[in-house]
């Protein structure tokens, strides 16, 4: 995994020490700049990208598109440019990148839909994050590569719990 918040990387290591994996892999590095040299190294990514935040346009990696401003597209850009031909991903999203008018946007779906398979769509309600996030999200599963000829698409109404900052479970 890689990060560039150290609390993050403690959190992360933590969890998989607890379910069992005695050395986990954590890297203290901004995927997104020009120091992260990773290319079609990974079969398998699990993403979870910050949906907000300013990113330094002087360090932006030169594989990723320097005309994209906003974290989330840049993260399913470097998913892509990191993915083995063949490769399986399950990115969390706002819901700006499924509905979202801009150029860049719009262009990255039709490239999940047309160069790879866009295989789901779970799309979550306002909430589900909160404290941290009230935004709408949806979960992104996709292969690189291929063609896409059917989407599955889950509308998750609740997950259980309230959609407050509480975040009760609900009956």
């Amino acid at each position: 995994g890689f990060d560039f918040d150290p609390t993050m990387l403690r959190i992360g290591s933590m969890n998989l020490m607890l379910h069992g994996l005695e050395n986990p892999q954590f890297f203290l590095q901004d995927s997104l700049s020009k120091s992260y040299k990773e290319e079609r190294s990974f079969d398998v990514l699990l993403m979870n990208p910050p949906f907000k935040g300013a990113v330094d346009k002087g360090d932006v990696h030169e594989g990723l598109p320097g005309n994209v401003k906003k974290t989330e597209l840049l993260f399913i850009h470097l998913m892509l440019r990191t993915l083995e031909n063949g490769g399986r991903a399950a990115v969390i999203v706002p819901d700006g990148v499924l509905f979202g008018s801009s150029k860049a946007h719009q262009e990255l779906r039709r490239n999940l839909l047309e160069s790879h398979k866009l295989e789901g769509v779970i799309s979550m309600p306002g909430g589900v994050f909160k404290p941290y996030a009230g935004v709408s999200t949806a979960v992104l599963l996709f292969t690189k590569g291929g063609r896409t000829e059917r989407v599955w698409y889950y509308d998750m109404a609740q997950d259980g719990y309230s959609l407050d900052d509480k975040r009760n479970p609900t009956p």
